[in-house]
């Protein structure tokens, strides 16, 4: 039977505003604290596929260059596995190196990078003045504010819906229109106040799948440049504010 409208599946296209593989694997290597010249090849090969798991799961289109990356660590790891000959042990160059060259080649330009945007940040305070109805957070220091990365965001939204439903979930099937709605209240409420927490979005008493249609309603937002999503690098508090 032909779906109708209402029941297709709704999809969230990355686009060019969200991170990369390469942001991806940066990610996990300073949430697990590791030396890049000494992954631990399987622990990143598992989180990572269990990242692209849960993108697929949220309807957030993969793009091909994170299919490429996995069988890319997937192949290392295969490598990784085979037994080593102790005579040729010396001249056999770790296949890890396959992804630890382009990772610091990555890491040195996307940290000059970053460098040439802190040397021209013109009006970036602008967005932080004081908030209102007593929101106690307003008095964050504006140069405590970073960008937040897609992979950040993702592990927020796992904690919140790990609070409603701790089983994994897998097939979700949303309206389009649900999500149209859910980006016209958050307008609302950031045209209200200014700014909110990543949490303050999420009500208290919402389902798995309101908590699901408003996180794919954040990230429509944010890669229409609707909303900044920030974090406050002392508190680690993740604030969304209007674009």
């Amino acid at each position: 039977m032909e779906q109708t409208p209402a029941q297709k599946p709704y999809h969230v296209t990355l686009g060019d505003v969200f991170d990369g593989p390469m942001d991806l694997l940066v990610h996990l290597v300073k949430k697990n604290d590791l030396d890049i010249y000494d992954i631990p090849i399987a622990l990143i090969v598992d989180q990572y596929m269990a990242y692209i798991k849960l993108m697929k799961a949220l309807s957030i289109d993969v793009a091909g260059d994170f299919l490429v990356m996995a069988a890319t660590l997937a192949h290392i790891k295969s490598r990784m596995l085979l037994p080593v000959d102790e005579e040729q042990d010396d001249e056999t160059e770790d296949p890890r190196m396959e992804i630890v060259r382009p990772l610091a080649e990555y890491l040195q330009i996307r940290h000059a990078a970053e460098d040439l945007t802190e040397r021209d940040r013109l009006d970036w305070d602008v967005f932080v003045r004081s908030y209102t109805n007593g929101d106690e957070s307003g008095g964050e220091d504006p140069e405590g504010l970073i960008q937040i990365s897609l992979f950040e965001l993702i592990d927020a939204f796992q904690k919140i819906i790990e609070r409603v439903s701790p089983q994994h979930f897998v097939d979700i099937t949303l309206e389009t229109i649900s999500v149209k709605s859910r980006i016209s209240e958050i307008a609302d409420l950031l045209e209200e106040r200014g700014s909110v927490t990543f949490e303050e979005i999420f009500e208290e008493q919402a389902t798995k799948g309101q908590i699901i249609v408003t996180f794919l309603a954040i990230l429509e937002m944010a890669k229409a440049q609707i909303i900044r999503v920030m974090q406050h690098v002392s508190s680690g508090v993740i604030r969304i504010f209007n674009g």
